[in-house]
């Protein structure tokens, strides 16, 4: 990996205030409405309080956008040149793709630290375990993200791409269980979805599945496999989706 290299993405990535203020400062903006400033966020929820869920919650929302638009960007500067010029230096594609990965993780552990940070200032209660194995797979989980921001970047070949992958992960999140509890069909919808296995995995330590309809007060609770399995087949499905779209894009060259 070439440390110069690096250190010059990350400060281009972090000199487009624009696209940092969506990253970090919107989901820190979102824990605090939602979260910090209500009181049923004192109220318990398995292993600590709502406040520390809906701050895993927006930790999650705010990795995924920042992982998601520096995988869109890395495919369109591949089509539009940048990959020629860097072809013009020693470095290989595998250091490049590292680079990437690694400025992709740099910039969400952004709102992830900071979401954290308003979260222990804020109230959000919870054990050891449930802050540190949250964050962890709030973090690495995040990563997946990064090849669906890739797939809208070799779909569309603009840099209007990251701004569709960014629109989408908002419906997505809807849709994930992110915002607001789900429960019936929706749920039921929910489970099948790209962001539901991600967050759910995640609030794992605090919740250890259990989750609350908020109409009826019942709860019920998922057995771990269903995040997983929901988190592996759609990491496959990306994957796979990206290798294709690549091939593609080289048939055209």
């Amino acid at each position: 990996m070439n440390p110069v290299f690096t250190g010059l993405e990350l400060r281009r990535v972090t000199r487009d205030y624009v696209s940092m203020f969506f990253i970090a400062i919107l989901p820190a903006f979102f824990y605090v409405i939602f979260g910090a400033v209500q009181q049923y966020s004192e109220q318990s929820a398995g292993n600590g309080n709502v406040g520390l869920y809906i701050m895993i919650s927006m930790a999650a929302y705010g990795a995924v956008t920042a992982t998601v638009g520096v995988g869109g960007m890395a495919a369109v500067e591949r089509m539009q040149g940048w990959g020629r010029q860097l072809g013009l230096t020693p470095m290989q594609d595998s250091q490049y793709v590292a680079t990437k990965a690694l400025v992709a993780l740099v910039i969400a552990a952004i709102p992830i630290g900071l979401i954290y940070l308003l979260g222990y200032l804020t109230g959000a209660e919870g054990t050891v375990s449930a802050w540190l194995l949250s964050g962890l797979v709030v973090l690495v989980g995040a990563a997946v993200f990064a090849v669906y921001g890739l797939c809208f970047g070799l779909a569309f070949r603009s840099e209007a791409a990251v701004g569709a992958a960014s629109g989408s992960l908002v419906v997505l999140a809807f849709l994930g269980n992110i915002f607001f509890p789900l429960s019936g069909l929706m749920l039921t919808i929910a489970k099948f979805t790209p962001l539901y296995g991600y967050v759910a995995l995640a609030r794992y330590p605090l919740t250890e599945g259990h989750l609350i309809n908020t109409t009826t007060g019942v709860t019920t609770q998922d057995p771990l496999w269903i995040p997983v399995a929901n988190v592996a087949v759609w990491a496959v499905i990306f994957c796979v989706v990206a290798v294709l779209l690549v091939r593609r894009s080289r048939t055209r060259q």
